[in-house]
């Protein structure tokens, strides 16, 4: 079936998020009181929430958003496919999820759209639509799910796709990447060390660049789905600095 999708109706996209303040001693009393509560689960054996602070990051209501990376599938006749980026960054978030939704109102309302994400039916797309409401933003039609059934909702989900119904584990992107042999160049940092690069060295476009390398390895496992050829390095568009 996926060989029926219109490619250039996909929006691949992938975000780099971190915690709202770098450490846990920086939150006020009544954050760092809910957070404890939130985490207290992982709170065992003597592990405090302090402890856990380094997870505040995949959490909508104690995280924020840096980089949201998306990317296109384009096809020529006579160039062939390319895939074309664009990322919103930076340290204002409301300026990237209002940069963000103006492309979904503007290019993706249309009932044939399509979100796709690795794991973003249970992280990306949730966490963008949380930290919209957070910041007053009106949910772009696409990202407007409430009360809809699963089988209305077009986005799709690589890991998901993968699954084949087996619901038993998480498949990383780099395991796929690896067997479907997808050439993924070798990163200085992994998301574990976005919060570091972020606070520490004040380095955003490296962690756009990182994000957008995952978009790349994304779209390319999807065509790998689908049966095509992978797009060639030099007819990949990476974003302007």
């Amino acid at each position: 079936m996926l060989d029926k999708i219109k490619l250039e109706k996909i929006l691949f996209l992938d975000i780099e998020t971190v915690p709202e303040t770098y450490r846990f001693d920086e939150l006020d009393e009544k954050t760092a009181e809910l957070y404890s509560l939130k985490t207290r689960f992982f709170q065992k054996d003597g592990v405090t929430a302090e402890d856990t602070y380094e997870r505040a990051g995949v959490y909508a209501e104690f995280g924020k958003i840096v980089c949201i990376s998306c990317g296109l599938i384009t096809d020529n006749t006579v160039t062939g496919k390319k895939i074309r980026l664009k990322s919103f960054y930076g340290d204002d978030e409301e300026k990237i999820l209002l940069d963000f939704a103006k492309l979904l109102n503007e290019n993706y309302q249309s009932a044939d759209s399509i979100l796709c994400g690795h794991n973003a039916k249970e992280f990306d797309f949730p966490f963008i639509a949380r930290r919209m409401l957070i910041n007053g933003i009106k949910l772009p039609l696409c990202l407007d799910l409430a009360g809809k059934k699963p089988w209305e909702i077009p986005h799709l989900d690589t890991m998901e796709l993968w699954k084949f119904g087996d619901y038993k584990h998480y498949t990383s992107l780099s395991l796929l990447c690896h067997i479907f042999h997808i050439p993924t160049p070798k990163d200085d940092i992994s998301g574990a060390d976005v919060a570091r690069v972020y606070y520490e060295e004040n380095d955003v476009k490296r962690i756009k660049t990182y994000c957008e390398k995952d978009v790349v390895a994304l779209i390319q496992l999807f065509l790998r789905f689908r049966g095509n050829p992978l797009v060639k390095e030099e007819s990949i568009v990476y974003s302007e600095e």
